[in-house]
């Protein structure tokens, strides 16, 4: 029965039967005496203990300490596991607000966030994730307060909130460069900047910090070397620099062994078709082989992300290939199941579906569509989707009044 969890214990359960603690006490026991009991100020006699068992309705044992080495096992078992069951239960665990000190549960809401975006179940990791935020800020830890605002950033981008993900990552790269961090510290913030940058069209800033991570990284191989190349790319493409994206993403390919970390060689792979097929002209040989490379890997893996990352991808290449039969069986495929890849995928797959719709002569249908997307990806900050989305509508209404 120590002191202060027997308090919190105390308050906790007094709190969810509604009763003030002038009822609780009663006759047998001051207020003043119970007060201090909640606050930790006094540690309970056994008198004490058994009279506010009695008055509660419960059993001694509702007042015992969980304990750190049982948070702690519980830790150790589901960062090492790769089934959902044990993040679930951490996850409960989490729930209870006096259950060990906040570093620990820094790293319980962190583990539970990790395999919520595997899963591709963004909502509920981004909920993880501001709380890590809150913990972190009041911890005063330069290196928690990047590394939640960073992936908190990515998660945010992924959901298509640009403008939350961009004031979440210009914090954590200013935290990193503020507390002087490690190379992966700033690395992964400028990473999280880039590509929010990128996507709200800030295409100078997201240069300058190509740049400056290109610079950070220019020595060396693996996956933050790999992932600074990928960005430096997607930020070329977006810039019309075909030739530069492609050399860099060789250099990402080349630097980044399976062995090294089998999930990320898949995600360039798949990042490297994806700015293929948007490149000008679209490299569809070349897409086509690096799908083709990743297929056997993903179905080793298994994740329902990458999968559908897969399938999107070779919806798209379909549609390069002049089969759009098979883009739509793809599409097709793929309805019915929930959605895991990112908002800007999603979009990325409607203007897709809107294309195929003008093909097939369905091009009411398909302007509706692209309108629609148009104005979504505006709303959501993606200036470079939103663009392509006016310019296909309105080459799709030019066509429309030439075949009149």
């Amino acid at each position: 029965m120590e002191q202060p969890h027997f308090g919190r214990r105390l308050r906790q359960m007094r709190t969810e039967r509604g009763l003030s603690q002038a009822a609780l006490a009663g006759d047998g026991m001051s207020t003043g005496y119970l007060s201090r009991l909640e606050s930790g100020a006094r540690r309970p006699t056994e008198r004490a203990i058994d009279y506010l068992t009695q008055r509660l309705g419960v059993d001694r044992s509702k007042f015992d300490e969980p304990g750190s080495k049982s948070f702690l096992q519980m830790l150790a078992i589901a960062s090492s596991s790769d089934g959902e069951g044990l993040s679930e239960e951490v996850d409960d665990l989490l729930q209870d607000s006096s259950t060990e000190e906040p570093a620990l549960r820094w790293q319980g809401f962190w583990l539970v966030a990790q395999r919520r975006l595997q899963q591709g179940r963004l909502d509920e990791a981004r909920s993880f994730l501001e709380q890590a935020v809150r913990i972190a800020d009041d911890l005063d830890i330069p290196e928690l307060r990047c590394r939640a605002r960073t992936q908190l950033a990515r998660c945010l981008r992924s959901l298509g909130e640009i403008n939350g993900a961009l004031a979440a990552a210009e914090e954590a790269y200013r935290a990193s460069r503020g507390a002087d961090l490690s190379v992966q510290d700033v690395g992964a913030a400028l990473l999280a900047l880039i590509s929010t940058e990128g996507e709200a069209g800030r295409l100078p800033d997201a240069r300058a910090h190509a740049d400056e991570i290109l610079e950070l990284t220019r020595e060396g191989t693996g996956a933050l070397v790999a992932e600074a190349r990928w960005a430096s790319a997607t930020v070329r493409v977006r810039q019309g620099d075909y030739a530069g994206a492609q050399e860099l993403l060789g250099q990402a390919l080349d630097r980044l062994a399976s062995t090294d970390d089998l999930l990320l060689w898949v995600r360039l792979r798949l990042a490297a078709a994806s700015l293929s097929l948007q490149s000008q002209p679209p490299l569809v040989e070349r897409a086509a082989e690096l799908l083709a490379e990743a297929e056997p890997a993903i179905a080793l893996i298994g994740t329902e992300v990458a999968r559908q990352e897969l399938a999107t991808l070779k919806a798209h290449l379909a549609h390069h290939e002049g089969r759009p039969e098979d883009a739509w069986k793809i599409i097709e495929s793929m309805r019915g199941e929930p959605l895991r890849i990112t908002h800007r995928d999603g979009i990325r797959l409607r203007i897709l579906e809107a294309q195929l719709m003008i093909m097939e002569g369905r091009l009411s249908e398909g302007a509706d569509r692209l309108r629609e997307m148009g104005e979504e990806a505006q709303r959501t900050a993606n200036v470079d989707l939103a663009a392509e989305a006016w310019r296909l509508l309105a080459e799709s209404l030019t066509q429309g009044r030439a075949d009149d």
